[in-house]
Formats: structure tokens, C-alpha cells, sequence
């Protein structure tokens, strides 16, 4: 993971938050039960299962114990808290316990970007959102980090047996592993300098304007699937396909799914162009089309523009025109 363990304390927890960047998944307990409060360690109550189910599924490459929690960030693993006030059990929060918590992990996921935050217990989702999930991977995403429900491992959980328990567990850690797609996108430039993009909406609101394109299909090749994409989200049909100029590879969550998406950006050069998609877009959580100034993309929040770097990639192309071979632009 090559993730340095970088211990830290939000909030007035007598449990320390063990948190690094770049981690695959953070786990969010509820809140600190008395055990772990006086050990200072999560699940620190020698009934819990975390720490064995960690193993068994295939996290760690041994059982560790809770006063080993600091090493976990080098397998990818970071922990957390849901509500920091020390109860004698979850029953015994309030509302009020949970406070804040949804925007605390809107800022791990912003500052940190680790792949997933997986919630111990359904209790520490629904404090955290205010609705009631279901086990497994969720619909509501953190910007590109997704979001997973397990079980809880408190021993108030005996109903739920080991073995189920254990299967939600291995489910998280193969759900883990992005699905790889190839993708493939227009930068639509008119002889005005604008560029074309479309809005991404998810079902949280969460908002992202994007150059034209998607994902490539079976048999596809690039050019196909720009000339089907091109036609479909924006009615372009007449068009010379110019050289690719950007490439750019992520993973982030999508309708309950991890994708590890291998983008290639070839430019397209048209003298002007009135957008009218051909197809209905809400299927494919496209909520609008139209054309950008570099000053209006200059003055968007960043975390909206893919890539974020868009209007100083931009500015360059209009004055220095593609570059010799594709880029690399990040995120």
C-alpha cells in the first residue's frame, strides 16, 4: 500500500481515529463502547469479532490485536468512529451523538481518498445519513469513494452468526477489487474556444461536468465508440476525429459498483455546434449538456470539472495546440 500509519484524534474521542491516504478501506464503527475507551483501541472487547472476521477475510495476513491498530494503515486499512462519545452500549446514544459525523466523512473522503469507508454495524451508516440501509454496497457515494454496510462484530449482535458475518466481510473484500473499463472521450473545442460538456448527476446530488464519451463496447473501437457516444449525448454526427492529446486512469464508485476506468481524450475540432441528444441521458445519470468558456471553467469548483485540471489544460491546448504525445492529467 506504501500508505505511511498516520495516527490522528478528531473530535473528543478517547478512541484515536487511525487514518492514512490513499488507504483501500476505512472501517466506521459506531462509537467507542467502555472497553475500548479504556484501552484506547477499537473493538478493543475481547468478544468482538472485528478483529478475527479482519483476518479470516483475508485483510490482514494474521489476527492482530486492537493495541496493533496503528499497523493497519500499511495493509491499506484505516478505522474510525461513526459518533465519538464513549457508551456503555450503542443503545444508549442520541441523535445528537451524530452531529457532524456525515461531514466528517465527506472530509476523509475529500482530504484522504481512500477506495471505500465500510460501516461496522447498520446503526453507524443510518447515524451518519439519517436512513436505513441495507447490508452490502450502497447506492450514496462520497464524491468517488464508496460506501459498503457490514454487520456489526459486537457481541450485542449474537443473533447474526459467525459465518454470516464472515460472508459480508469476504463480500467487502472482493467487492474491493475495481472492475477494470475502458473508456473513451471527446474534447469538443468550436472555433470559439468553448469546450462541450455534460453533467453527471448520481442519485445523492452530487454533481460532475465531463467531455463527451463513455465506456467502450465489446468490439468496439476507439472511433466507434466516440461516434456512437458523440451521437447519442449531443447529436454530433459530422465531425473529423483529431489526435489523442490526454489519458487519465481512476478508480471511483459507481451505482454500487468500484471502477478502475482507463480514459483516453482525442480532440475534436468543429466551427459550431447546437447540442441535441438523441437518446433519453437520465438512464445514464447524464443531467445536462452545453458549452464552457475558459473563464466559466476557471471559475468552477474544481471537484465538479473531470478532469480537475480541465481549464489550465485547456488554456494550454488553445494556445500551444495538442501536445507531440498524450499526457498524463490525473485526477
Amino acid at each position: 500500500m506504501g500508505a505511511e500509519s498516520v495516527p490522528s484524534s478528531r473530535g473528543p474521542s478517547a478512541v484515536p481515529d487511525v487514518l492514512a491516504p490513499g488507504l483501500e478501506v476505512v472501517f466506521c464503527g459506531i462509537n467507542p463502547g467502555r472497553v475500548s475507551a479504556a484501552a484506547g483501541a477499537h473493538f478493543a472487547n475481547s468478544r468482538n469479532d472485528f478483529w478475527r472476521l479482519l483476518h479470516d477475510a483475508g485483510f490482514t495476513p494474521r489476527k492482530y490485536s486492537p493495541e496493533e491498530q496503528f499497523e493497519l494503515p500499511r495493509l491499506g486499512i484505516g478505522l474510525t468512529n461513526a459518533a465519538y462519545r464513549t457508551t456503555k452500549g450503542s443503545g444508549d446514544l442520541r441523535r445528537a451523538d451524530f452531529a457532524g459525523s456525515a461531514e466528517r466523512l465527506h472530509e476523509l473522503a475529500r482530504e484522504l481518498h481512500p477506495r471505500a469507508i465500510a460501516f461496522v454495524g447498520k446503526e453507524a451508516y443510518r447515524g451518519s445519513f439519517g436512513e436505513r440501509p441495507e447490508l452490502g454496497p450502497q447506492q450514496r457515494a462520497l464524491g468517488d469513494v464508496g460506501l459498503f454496510v457490514l454487520p456489526s462484530t459486537s457481541p450485542a449482535n449474537a443473533a447474526v452468526p459467525y459465518d454470516e458475518r464472515l460472508r459480508w466481510f469476504r463480500s467487502l473484500h472482493e467487492w474491493l477489487v475495481p472492475v477494470d473499463r475502458a473508456a473513451v472521450r471527446a474534447l469538443v473545442v468550436d472555433g470559439a474556444g468553448r469546450t462541450l460538456l455534460v453533467q453527471f448527476r448520481d442519485a445523492n446530488g452530487q454533481v460532475w461536468w465531463a467531455s463527451p464519451g463513455g465506456g467502450v463496447e465489446g468490439g468496439e473501437t476507439a472511433e466507434e465508440t466516440l461516434r456512437r457516444e458523440l451521437l447519442e449525448e449531443v447529436g454530433l454526427v459530422e465531425f473529423e476525429l483529431g489526435p489523442e492529446i490526454w489519458t487519465r486512469e481512476h478508480v471511483f464508485a459507481w451505482d454500487r459498483r468500484l471502477l478502475r476506468q482507463r480514459e483516453r481524450f482525442k480532440l475534436v475540432r468543429v466551427d459550431e455546434h447546437e447540442p441535441a441528444p438523441t437518446v433519453d441521458l437520465a438512464a445514464e445519470w447524464v443531467a445536462g449538456v452545453r458549452w464552457w468558456t475558459l473563464a466559466e471553467l476557471e471559475a468552477a469548483p474544481r471537484d465538479q470539472l473531470v478532469p480537475q485540471r480541465l481549464p489550465s489544460l485547456l488554456r494550454d491546448l488553445l494556445a500551444n495546440g495538442p501536445p507531440p504525445a498524450a499526457i498524463d492529467v490525473g485526477v
